[in-house]
Formats: structure tokens, sequence, C-alpha cells
């Protein structure tokens, strides 16, 4: 195995790959990447089979697979035998399935190229044997095999052309004109070195050029890798975007949810689901089977003509008419029990179409809801790329707007505010400065002036004085207050008890006596209640046997009317079948050949005997369509001949009036003319 994958990575590190793997990192690849790895090999084989997995379905792959390693004739090793396992590993890019398909491509990829080619021309299209009875289908068929035929020929020829070594004499001289080519550069190389030679730093201006040439090819390769970075990242965020918006929808179908509503929603699923995959899709792949079934043994069948159709028409006829004896007979037992059973049967089976309806209208539902919304995540899309931000739905944006106005509304409100804010700012700030001025003026004014009487500092220690005697003033008020509120206050709680005691003694008396009456009452609609449940219970009974009685005559009504439509349909039957055999009798007893004529046996006569005609008639215009040609040549020799006949008849007819005019006597050799 290991000698199997260190085959596989050298050889994907080769021409045409070149993916630069090593044993761990091909190791390591997820079945994803070791399925493009595959078909990147079998696109190397087959250019039809280029395709980027992400963008195709898992069963279209497998099946595209399958059909080109079929072509290439692939045999599954040992250990996958078993063909639906080849199959099951090769759709989830099991190593065990996909290393031995790509040792085996590897190891012969032109022989598999020349397979592949051939296989486009030569994989013959089989034609069905009913459809190759039209004339021109077979012409076109044939000619087909022929071309088949003319294109094995011509590759024959090609490659014996090929491997004679017919063009050696070009290659040689391709070879020699390469070797002139090389020997100039070589000397345009050694002249340059000498010039450059000369230059002082040479070997570092050499360094420096082979080390900006690394450096090249190394952005390159920096480049290629920055943009496959891209790409995952472009991968990634459009991911991530599903995955937001498929959060983001499941936060707004939750935020509103209970467990219990969750729950019943999720039971109406799974209901829905077992549904789907018990009953509806086994049915319809049992109808479809069935349907296969039916036109594959339509198509084996040979045609039929009309004696065919109506032989097969008389046996349905035959059935219908058991069928229908039978329902009589079945009618006639009178069992009213068979009759219920078919009553819920037709109830069962029309419940059963409703609900296979309403399964399908549901499953169309979610199909489009499902199209609308890729619809609705490309438009989102579009817009994200234009804009870069966030589309947002119906009701959001609706919230948005109305969030939006009324923050617009809050916005100029504040703003109107703060600009009066700021003018009256202004006016105080402006009426401070002022005051200020004036009180540090006549501060200086009362110093200059306490100075000049000899008492500096008295005016600080008067409003001193003043603050503190004010304030000790206040706080004696606030604790004469508080006292005073506090006696209040008890006295106005203690009559406030004594109001409300004398108030609620009454009502505390009339509690009592409402209790007990209240007990009393519960006691009587106790006995009241069970007297009702029984009485309830009997009429309950009561009304269900007599729903069951009118139940069974609606039955028995339906029945008997079904019973009498059905006797009616069947006697206008009877009578129309028996006045056509009265009338066919009639017609064929009269002596009137016109009656005669008339009647239905007369007429399937007529039509066997223009079948018959018809046959012949074909079969004289395919002898005259086989020796039309035959026939037109023949007309033309005949009609040439007569031409023929018609010269030499005028030339006796001419010889014979010269005769008559004079006679020509050979004698002695000599020729004489007789007048």
């Amino acid at each position: 195995m290991s000698d199997q994958i260190k085959f596989i990575v050298d050889s994907l590190n080769k021409e045409p790959f070149r993916k630069n793997y090593n044993l761990i990192t091909f190791d390591s690849l997820e079945p994803m990447q070791l399925l493009q790895v595959l078909s990147d090999v079998l696109a190397e084989i087959d250019p039809k089979q280029l395709v980027d997995l992400r963008e195709e379905m898992p069963e279209q792959t497998a099946k595209r697979m399958l059909s080109l390693l079929g072509i290439l004739k692939y045999k599954p090793s040992g250990n996958a035998t078993d063909m639906s396992t080849f199959r099951q590993g090769l759709v989830i890019g099991s190593k065990p399935v996909i290393y031995p398909v790509l040792h085996w491509l590897l190891q012969r990829t032109n022989e598999l190229k020349k397979r592949a080619y051939l296989a486009r021309f030569l994989i013959k299209l089989e034609v069905p044997s009913e459809f190759l009875q039209d004339e021109t289908v077979a012409d076109t068929n044939k000619q087909y095999e022929e071309l088949m035929e003319a294109f094995k020929t011509l590759h024959k020829e090609y490659e014996q052309l090929k491997a004679s070594g017919f063009s050696t004499a070009e290659i040689r001289k391709d070879i020699s004109a390469m070797e002139e080519e090389k020997d100039q550069l070589i000397k345009r190389v050694e002249h340059l070195k000498k010039r450059v030679e000369t230059a002082q730093n040479y070997q570092w201006m050499l360094k420096i050029a082979r080390q900006l040439r690394v450096e090249k090819e190394r952005e390159e390769y920096l480049a290629q890798q920055k943009q496959e970075q891209k790409n995952q990242l472009f991968y990634a965020v459009q991911r991530l975007q599903r995955v937001q918006n498929q959060l983001k929808s499941m936060r707004q179908a939750a935020a509103d949810a209970k467990p219990e509503s969750l729950m019943k929603r999720l039971e109406e699923e799974i209901k829905f689901n077992l549904y789907m995959v018990t009953e509806k899709f086994p049915k319809e792949l049992e109808n479809k089977k069935k349907e296969l079934h039916f036109l594959q043994k339509v198509v084996s069948e040979p045609a039929m003509g009309h004696s065919d159709l109506h032989e097969l028409e008389s046996k349905i006829n035959e059935i219908n008419t058991e069928i229908n004896q039978l329902i009589e007979k079945k009618m006639m037992r009178n069992e009213p029990i068979e009759g219920k059973l078919s009553l819920y049967r037709q109830q069962a089976s029309i419940i059963s179409r409703k609900k296979e309806a309403k399964a399908e209208e549901l499953q169309e539902a979610k199909e489009k809801l499902a199209s609308l919304e890729r619809e609705a995540s490309l438009k989102r899309n579009q817009t994200r790329e234009f804009d870069g931000t966030e589309v947002l739905k119906g009701d959001e944006f609706k919230r948005y707007v109305s969030k939006l106005r009324s923050k617009s509304t809050v916005f100029k409100k504040k703003h109107q505010i703060i600009a009066e804010l700021k003018a009256e700012f202004g006016l105080l700030q402006r009426t401070e400065e002022l005051l200020k001025q004036r009180h540090e003026n006549i501060q200086q004014q009362l110093q200059t002036m306490e100075e000049k009487k000899g008492i500096s500092g008295y005016s600080y220690t008067q409003e001193e004085l003043e603050r503190v005697s004010a304030l000790k003033s206040e706080v004696d008020e606030m604790k004469g207050r508080t006292l005073d509120d506090m006696s209040e206050m008890v006295k106005k709680l203690n009559s406030l008890v004594s109001e409300k005691k004398s108030a609620l003694a009454s009502v505390i008396k009339e509690l009592r006596q409402l209790r007990q009456k209240c007990q009393e009452l519960t006691q009587e609609c106790d006995e009241k209640k069970s007297q009702y449940d029984s009485c309830a219970a009997g009429l309950e009974s009561n009304r269900s046997k007599l729903e069951q009685e009118v139940r069974r005559l609606r039955e028995e009504c339906l029945q008997e009317e079904s019973r009498y439509h059905y006797t009616n349909c069947m006697i206008k039957n009877l009578e129309v079948q028996l006045r056509r055999a009265t009338d066919e009798m009639k017609a064929y007893i009269s002596s009137d050949q016109q009656e005669k004529r008339k009647a239905i046996r007369q007429y399937t006569k007529n039509i066997a005997e223009q079948e018959n005609l018809g046959k012949k008639l074909r079969e004289k215009q395919k002898v005259v369509r086989e020796s039309h040609g035959p026939n037109m040549k023949q007309a033309k020799m005949w009609r040439d001949l007569q031409q023929l006949m018609e010269c030499k008849k005028q030339c006796f007819l001419k010889q014979q009036s010269q005769t008559s005019i004079g006679q020509v006597i050979q004698e002695g050799g000599e020729d004489r003319l007789i007048l």
C-alpha cells in the first residue's frame, strides 16, 4: 500500500498535474479533495471530465466516473469485487477504493487516453428492433455502421503510418536546425560574458540578477497562493453568510415560540416526513415500476393490427360482464357488514386521496419556499457586494424605519434644547463675569477703607460669623420640625388604626355569615352536579344508540339507492344491447341487400377484405419499388431500340427510292448505273 501511495504521489507531482504533494499531505486529504484529484486525473484522460465537484451533485459525479471507468474497462481489485461497495466507496471518497483506481489510471495514462478517444466514435448506439422496421431509420443506422467501419480502417492506417517512422527526415532536419540555434546561442552567451566581465562587481551583479529571478518566481507563487486564499476566503464568507442567515431565520422563528409549539412543529414535520417516506414515496416507486414493466411489456410485444384489437376488445367486454355478474351476486347476498365496510373503505380512500393531495401541495409549497429563499439570498449577496451592508427584511425594515423616525424626532428636540441651553449658558456666563468684576471692585474698595480705618480683615470675620450663625439656626429649625412631624405622624397612625378596626368589625361579622352560607351552597352544588352527571351519562348513551341506528338506516338507504341505480343502468345497458342484437338479426335475415350492407358482420367482412387488399397493395408497391430502377433502364433500352429500328427503316426506304430511279451493275470490278 505504501508503494502504491508513493507511486501516486510521484506521478501527481510530475507533468501535467504538478500537485506538489508529499506522502503526509496526500494521505491527509479529505474525501472531497481526493475525489477532486481523481476527477482531475480522469479529465487528463478525457477532457470532458473537467468539472469542479463543488458545483456538481454527488450522484452525478458517481455516475460520470463509473461510466468512464466502465468505458476504460477498469475492474475492481479483490477487496472491492462487490459493485455496490465499490459504488458506495466512490461516492463517499473512500481511500481503499480511490487509491487503486488512481494507481491503475496513472500507470497507463497514454493507453487510456487512446481508449477514451476511440470510445467516443466506436461505442455503438443500440437501436430497438421496432424502430429499425422504418426504412429511413434502417438506412441511417446502416450508414452509421459503415462510417464506423471507415473510421476503424482510417485509424489503423494512421497508427501504421505513425509506427513506420515516415517523417524521420523532417525530424532530423529539425534536430540539425535546433543544434545550429543552440550553437548560436552559446556563442552569444560567451560574447556577452566577455563584455560583462570587464564591468565592476561582475559576480555581485550576477548574484543580484539570480536573486531577482528567484524572487520573481517566488512572487508569482505567492500571488497564486494569495489568489487561492482569496477564493477560499470568498467561499468561506459565503458559507458564513448562509449559516448566519439560517441562524437568523431560526432565531426569528424561535423568538416568539414556546417549547410546546416547537415540539408540536417538530412532531408535525416528523409525521409528514414519515408519511412521505413510508407511504407516498413507496407508492410512487411501485407505480413507476408497474408503469415501466407495462411499457417494457408493450415494447417487447409485436405490432398489432385491427383483428388483434378486436380480439382484445372482445376479451375486455367478456371480463367486464363477468365483473358485473360478480357484483350482482355480491349485492344479492345483502350483507350489511360488508356494506358498512365498503362505506368505511370509501371514506378511507377519500381521506387518503385528500391526504396525498395535501402532501403534494405541501411539498410544492416547500419547494417554492426554498426557491424563493435561494433567490432572496442571491439578491442579498448582490446588494452586499454592491454596498457592503446587510439587507433588512420586511418587518425588520419597518421596525428600523419607525425607530429611525422616532430617533430623528428625539434628535431634533434634543438639538433644539441644546441650542437654547447654549444661548442661556452664554448669557449666564456673561452675567457671572460682570458680577465677579463688580464683586472684586467692591472688595478692593472695602479693603482700602479697612486699611485706612486700621481694621483690616473685619469684613471677612463678620461674614464668617454670620454664615455660622445662619447654619446653626437652620439646624435647630430642622430638628424642631422633625420632632413635630414624628409626633403628628404617630397620632395619625393611631387614629387610622382605630377607624379601620371599627369599620372592619361589621364586615367581619358579615364574612362569617357568608362563609357558612358558602359551605352550604358548595354541598348543594356537589349534590346537583352528581345528579347532572348521572343524567348526562344516561342521555349520552341514549343519543349514541340513536345515532348508531340512524347511521345504520342511512347506510341501508344508500345501499338500496345504489342498488336501484345499478339495476336501472344494467337494464338500460341490456336494452341497448338487445336493440342492437335485434337490429343486427333483422339486417342479417332481410332479403334487402341495402339492409344487409348495414349489418356489423358485413362491415367486419369489408374491413377484413380491405385489410387483405391493403396488404397485397403494399406487397405490390414494395415489388414495384424494388424493380423500378431496372424497369426504367429496360424502358430506356427499348426506346433506344425503337429509335434504332426507326433509323434503319428510314435508311431502307431511302435505298428503295434510289433503286427505283437507277440500277447499279458491277462487272469486271467496275460499277455501272443504268437509267
